[in-house]
């Protein structure tokens, strides 16, 4: 069982580590996946061993809060699909804001507080008499201390959070800022003690010293310029969910539907399964549907990636906000709510944005153990500069400073914050990456599988060539003959032979009868005349002789790719056609693309080995394995594997599910509205294989980022923590203040993450093939070549056949000879009583006669 909480009270990794690991620990729990950036958490876990209620106390337990997810509880209350993606993203949308809104104002409370603050306490070293001088003393030390409190308890949840998770054995970044600015204020509000005795003694010195050691100032400063930093961090999150903000705003808000003979305006949430919407010039498909009249124009762009606006009409399907840009139809809504194609795309992006890649791995670990390390540094710092003969004060500062310098946001945040902007990048162009463990995967692939039909090719063959056997047709004739023969066939082949007879306005006969070989080829009688049509194996099944330069046109169609169709007449060729599932453009390019990143190329396929090599040899492809059955393609997946190569698999995602399934990434390419697939790791929208590199360009982008971002946060820990420890004092006088520490602190989460957002201005090279593409690629031309077959010699022999009585007779023998394979013809002399039979080829004398003999009559001799 898989659920979904919301989980509360997480400010940093160490956050994320502590209830990762709780949860973690429970019995039954398979999985869990806490998300920071999302305060969500993800739990795989037995129904029989552990429950809800469980996971939400082992959350409690360590100082946070989990709750299931508010859309499964108002599903499970309503017992219908649950709220729609867009209440989902306004409530998660208003939850964010109101935070912001709380934290800003906390934020600019405390600035206001903090100037005066700072000018009582600093303003007498930098020359401004505000409360200065030994009169003042008591007074500065009361100000200072009530503007410190105000701001510490418009700032109290570092301490509400910090103290708690403390307190719990489950410590945070906010405990260390608790722990920082507590001991900061605790020393400044005992200072303020002995200096009130001081002056009750009129010990004047002591006073005096004790006013220029409160450091109120120091804890006021501290958790100021942490919410600083905290706040513009969640601004800066906030960011990372801009492309599924925008994908959530593609859905129109309201729809046309056609109720009682009229036209009704509706909330695009109410409209069921089954209703008729209506669609003018200009609006947005609002769910997923069938058209039932008209026609239309619709720009996928938003959806699939496509920048060519689909022309879409009765039978064909729609997917949710796609932009009619032309024409008027009506559709039969049959995915509604958070079943449309959009809300699937959205949930898929916002599920990958809170998994993790194995690249966090590392970061997690460090995480989990990050904030007690820097606790028992802080202590060693106080107690080494304390043996060492410093003041408490010297010793406070620097232990202050190693508490407030540390930064596990910076580590935990370079992971997801990169791995939600690159999914939600991908989406962009059509792209869906169903885990975080997908997409880093991508940039290390150095083999990539692909599957011919649909993948490289369109899917959809079309006639090449047409060869002419018989002088007395023509192209358009022969064309028209074929296509009326095919017509009753369902074969892909077949149909591509009646498309183009239907472009060219050709008429196409029903045949008087069809009878179809699985895998062979058909027959049929039209115009009294007996056509067999198939490869050439079926041919030698029927004793169809092939003439030669009928087997050199065979063999010059097999060699460049192409499906020989040879149609018989009579027993004659009358003409062969050339089919071939045509080679995508944008194929070509992407798998120069792979080659020219060292990518190995392999092409599977189902076709017969000489066809085959043919496409390998067009497309410069590494391998090619033929005659493969889609249950062999996983053999060969699992065998490159063997061999120490990491493999993509890209497939149509059905045929090829257990190929996906095996592969590193499984990669089903033009999915259209069937988007979830289970097999595969990556769906793409559309039909074009450069969407694979382009994947594999954003994912080396990404892990590029997270790796920079991982190198300067643990960069800043090991090199600021030494500096705030005071290491570098003996030899270098550095040494760094609390204040600067916490903006640096700051600083260093908000770099993290804007550096992350520099990946929403990543551009796929797609975008400029594209363009090219429109330009350059042409309709295939059908080549046309005419051969005249030479005269086959044709043998005759002559039967003496008694019982022939009249005409009636003389027919029954005539068909019964012709109806034997090699026949030519026959014709009958009634008076000779005897049969003159033209041979194609040599046919026994025993089945010749044995024909005649099942016909009822006697054969005398054969000569």
């Amino acid at each position: 069982m898989k659920e979904q909480f919301d989980v509360t009270g997480m400010t940093c990794a160490a956050c994320e580590a502590n209830v990762t690991k709780a949860v973690a620990r429970l019995a039954g729990v398979q999985d869990v996946n806490v998300s920071l950036l999302n305060n969500t958490m993800m739990v795989t876990f037995d129904p029989e061993a552990t429950d809800t209620k469980a996971i939400m106390e082992a959350v409690d337990r360590i100082g946070y809060g989990a709750t299931p997810k508010q859309a499964a509880q108002a599903e499970a209350a309503s017992g219908s699909t649950g709220p729609s993606i867009q209440q989902e993203w306004d409530a998660r949308q208003a939850k964010l804001e109101n935070e912001q809104a709380g934290m800003k104002r906390d934020m600019w409370w405390s600035v206001i507080l903090l100037v005066p603050l700072m000018l009582v306490s600093m303003g007498p070293m930098i020359g401004l008499s505000v409360l200065a001088g030994h009169d003042w003393g008591m007074v500065s030390a009361i100000v200072q201390l009530v503007l410190t409190t105000y701001i510490l308890f418009f700032q109290r949840h570092f301490f509400t959070h910090g103290l708690k998770a403390l307190v719990r054995k489950a410590p945070n970044m906010d405990s260390l800022v608790a722990i920082g600015a507590g001991a900061a204020y605790v020393y400044g509000l005992w200072n303020m003690c002995v200096m009130g005795h001081a002056l009750s003694v009129m010990d004047m010195e002591l006073a005096h010293q004790m006013q220029h050691s409160l450091y109120f100032e120091s804890a006021a400063t501290i958790v100021t310029l942490v919410s600083i930093g905290k706040y513009l961090e969640a601004r800066s999150k906030a960011k990372t969910g801009d492309a599924l903000g925008k994908l959530v705003d593609l859905a129109p808000k309201t729809a046309t539907l056609w109720r009682d003979g009229q036209e009704v305006e509706v909330n695009a949430s109410d409209i069921l399964a089954g209703d008729i919407v209506v669609m003018k010039p200009g609006q947005s498909v609002p769910v997923d549907g069938i058209i039932t009249q008209g026609e239309g124009t619709l720009d996928q762009a938003a959806i699939t990636g496509e920048s060519v606006p689909v022309e879409k009409t009765v039978g064909e399907t729609v997917m949710t906000a796609t932009i009619n840009t032309n024409g008027t139809f009506r559709f039969r809504a049959t995915k509604v709510g958070n079943d449309t194609t959009l809300a699937q795309i959205i949930r898929l992006v916002d599920e990958a944005g809170s998994t993790k890649a194995p690249i966090a791995r590392l970061a997690d670990k460090v995480a989990g153990v990050f904030v007690p390390v820097v606790i028992v540094i802080a202590l060693i710092t106080l107690a080494v500069w304390l043996i060492a003969g410093k003041d408490f004060a010297f010793a406070l500062s620097a232990a202050i400073s190693v508490l407030v310098i540390s930064c596990p946001c910076a580590l935990g945040l370079a992971t997801p914050v990169a791995i939600m902007v690159g999914t939600g990048k991908a989406a962009e162009y059509g792209i869906l990456v169903k885990s975080a463990e997908a997409l880093e995967t991508l940039h290390t692939v150095n083999t990539i599988v692909l599957d011919k039909t649909g993948t490289i090719t369109s899917g959809k063959p079309s006639v090449q060539d047409i060869v002419l056997l018989d002088p007395a047709l023509s192209a358009d004739e022969f064309l028209a003959l074929a296509a009326s023969i095919e017509s009753g066939s369902e074969h892909p082949l077949a149909k591509a032979v009646t498309a183009l007879a239907k472009d060219k306005g050709l008429e196409i006969r029903t045949p008087d009868s069809f009878a179809a070989t699985g895998g062979r080829g058909i027959q049929a009688v039209l115009n009294k005349d007996r056509w067999i049509a198939g490869n050439a194996a079926f041919m030698g099944e029927e004793h169809i002789v092939l003439s030669s330069q009928a087997v050199a046109a065979v063999e010059r169609l097999a060699s460049s790719g192409q499906t020989p169709l040879i149609f018989a007449r009579n027993r004659r060729v009358a003409g062969i056609l050339g089919v071939a599932d045509t080679i995508r453009e944008s194929s070509r390019q992407a798998i120069r693309e792979f080659r020219q990143k060292g990518i190995r190329v392999v092409m599977l396929t189902g076709d017969n080995e000489r066809t085959a090599k043919a496409i390998a040899k067009d497309l410069d492809l590494d391998d090619v394995i033929a005659d493969v059955l889609p249950t062999g393609k996983e053999a060969v997946v699992r065998q490159l594997q063997e061999e120490d190569r990491k493999v993509a698999m890209v497939g149509d995602g059905i045929n090829d599910a257990p190929a996906l399934a095996r592969a590193d990434v499984g990669i089903a390419i033009g999915a259209g509205t069937d988007i979830a697939i289970d097999s595969a790791d990556v769906v793409l929208m559309k039909d074009d294989l450069m969407d694979v590199n382009t994947a594999i360009d954003l994912s080396a982008a990404v892990i590029r980022n997270i790796k920079v971002d991982l190198f300067w946060a643990f960069f800043y820990n090991i090199l600021g923590i030494p500096v705030a420890a005071g290491v570098f004092y003996p030899m270098f006088g550095l040494l760094l203040n609390p204040m600067i520490g916490s903006a640096a602190m700051s600083l260093s989460s908000v770099c993290v993450v804007t550096n992350a957002l520099t990946l929403r201005f990543f551009k796929a090279k797609q975008a400029q093939i594209s363009e090219t593409k429109t330009e350059t690629q042409k309709e295939p031309e059908i080549q046309i070549i005419r051969e005249e077959t030479k005269e086959e010699p044709m043998m005759t022999k002559t039967m003496k056949i008694e019982g022939m009585s009249c005409m009636h007779c003389a027919g029954r023998v005539e068909s019964a000879l012709k109806a034997v394979p090699g026949v030519a013809d026959a014709k009958v002399n009634l008076e000779k009583k005897e049969a003159v039979i033209t041979l194609s080829e040599n046919v026994p004398a025993s089945r010749l006669m044995g024909a005649v003999e099942e016909a009822g009559y006697e054969p005398v001799s054969l000569s």
